[in-house]
């Protein structure tokens, strides 16, 4: 059997590729740690903090379907090498940004890296490894993605205690540098055969809707849903990418063939996808808040104590890429999403007495059964498209996740957000207007402003506050539970059961011209029936 470009060296691409997906996903939540810093070094508001979190999601978002189509046309690691020298310097430039407008810009810059790595990775991981062997890959590659989201705050809080708050961002120079030299060295520059020509409107057209969905949906809870602001952004998400489908299903040269939505397999895993995101994006959001401002510890000591969900993550991802061939995909993302379910369920059980051990158990519930679902559903994304569009396919995977999880934070947050106001505003109703207002800004504030009140009465409200979040929490997470048994119920219904290419291509090309080949055997017999029969009555003529 012939073996694609880079065999041999598999498994060491896969470690450059994995080295580069674990500093962008990294970067999602690595600044959160440090957003106090900020405020005292560069006298930021609270508005450029919001922004220096959003312009890296939103370019990163907002790109990807471009930047995969991209890597089908001109190559894979010509994509990867340009997203890692593009990162680095946003990171450099980040490190010593003087200022929160330039912190900023530069962030945005990161995200444009950021949208170019991602997307290739996957690609040419599909592109690398046989059929036989991807869903193994996969589940490496999606445990250092879990690893790298609860990766960056312990590690933001480390250099932060440390070294001064631009180290977050110098950190990935080095490593950037040495997947750009490497990756130049071993990574084959895989493309699609047939790529056609570039589609700018398609581009323009998906650009403008994922950063106008993305941003409606990260400000929400800010703005309200109801801000004429979200009400717009949202609105013009919706007219430009109803627009973009309409545009690529008459274009003769499509960026995005949407087409490939009408295989249940491609469309229920990508369903998948966002909903487990939706999940984990949502429930860590919670967490990280409940340690900090219910449970007392700081922002390192809380990163360490989600650490657990990576470690369950990088154990269980990998193990998930060998299951598929045995389980099937249905069984084992409908199974993961349902014990991530039960496990989010657990946690909206919390108390004010619950304490980490409570928090403990459902991380891990959560972790092993979301890692279950994450790598079946993606191998199925991947495994449903030619290797040709595996860019663009790695493109909507990833973009699904982003989405996902920023609906996660938003609808969840929201959730949370109107059932903690509306208790905080009774319970600190008697106190002045400045106190009840920042009461209702953060269990933050209103746990300051019980502690400035003192005495019983004060204590009084720090308990009234951590309880009232709690029981918005757990109204949240009971709602995320229910989003993932939807997903396992969706997965149940619309994902085969096996992958479709166990044994390689030629196994699943084989049996699709099976009919065919029956055909052409059957033809065969006929006319050499009908030959032998002129020939007989030749010879019978003759004599």
């Amino acid at each position: 059997m012939e073996h694609a470009e880079g065999y041999e060296k598999r498994w060491w691409i896969l470690g450059v590729l994995c080295l580069s997906l674990l500093i962008i996903v990294m970067d999602n939540t690595i600044l959160n740690v440090a957003l106090p810093t900020l405020v005292r070094k560069l006298s930021a508001s609270e508005s450029q903090l919001q922004w220096m979190v959003d312009a890296y999601t939103l370019l990163f978002a907002g790109l990807l379907l471009t930047m995969g189509n991209l890597g089908d046309k001109f190559g894979r690691r010509t994509t990867l090498g340009t997203g890692l020298a593009i990162f680095a310097v946003g990171s450099a430039l980040s490190s010593f940004a003087g200022s929160p407008s330039q912190l900023i810009a530069t962030r945005a810059l990161m995200g444009v890296g950021a949208a170019l790595i991602m997307p290739a990775t996957l690609s040419i991981l599909t592109n690398v490894f046989p059929p036989e062997e991807r869903a193994k890959a996969i589940g490496i590659w999606a445990g250092i993605s879990g690893v790298a989201i609860a990766l960056g705050p312990v590690i933001g809080g480390f250099l932060l205690v440390h070294y001064w708050w631009g180290s977050i961002f110098l950190i990935n120079v080095p490593v950037c540098i040495f997947a750009l030299v490497v990756g130049r060295l071993i990574v084959p520059n895989s493309r699609d055969p047939e790529a056609q020509r570039l589609d700018p409107i398609g581009a323009g057209l998906s650009i403008i809707g994922l950063v106008s969905l993305v941003y409606g949906i990260i400000e929400a809870p800010t703005r309200g849903w109801s801000s004429g602001t979200i009400i717009g952004s949202l609105a013009v998400a919706a007219v430009v990418l109803t627009s973009f489908v309409l545009w690529e299903l008459h274009s003769d040269h499509p960026m995005l063939n949407v087409q490939f939505f009408k295989n249940p397999r491609f469309t229920a895993a990508n369903m998948s996808i966002t909903l487990v995101f939706f999940a984990l994006f949502g429930s860590i959001f919670f967490l990280t808040q409940y340690l900090q401002f219910v449970l007392g510890y700081s922002a390192l000591q809380a990163g360490l104590r989600l650490a657990p969900m990576a470690l369950v993550l990088m154990v269980v991802a990998p193990v998930a890429g060998q299951l598929v061939a045995k389980v099937g995909t249905k069984a084992l993302v409908a199974v993961g999403m349902t014990v991530g379910a039960g496990g989010l369920w657990y946690l909206a059980q919390t108390t004010p007495t619950s304490g980490y051990w409570h928090v403990l158990g459902g991380l891990v519930i959560i972790a092993a059964g979301l890692s279950l679902s994450m790598v079946p559903a993606t191998e199925s994304i991947m495994g449903s498209l030619p290797p040709g569009k595996a860019g663009v396919g790695s493109a909507m995977n990833d973009t699904t996740r982003e989405v996902g999880g920023a609906l996660g934070v938003a609808i969840l947050g929201t959730i949370l957000t109107s059932h903690y106001t509306t208790a905080i505003a009774k319970a600190f109703g008697s106190l002045p207007p400045p106190m009840v207002a920042l009461a209702k800004s953060s269990v933050g504030g209103a746990i300051q402003v019980g502690q400035n009140v003192g005495g019983q009465a004060g204590q009084a409200l720090v308990a009234i506050a951590k309880s009232t979040f709690i029981t918005g929490m757990g109204s949240s997470l009971e709602i995320a539970a229910v989003v993932a048994l939807v997903g396992a119920g969706i997965s149940a219904l619309w994902l085969p059961n096996r992958p479709l290419h166990v044994g390689g291509h030629e196994a699943a090309r084989d049996a699709e011209l099976e009919p065919l080949a029956t055909e052409v055997a059957t033809l065969e017999e006929l006319v050499a029936e009908e030959l032998a029969a002129e020939r007989l009555a030749a010879e019978g003529a003759e004599a």
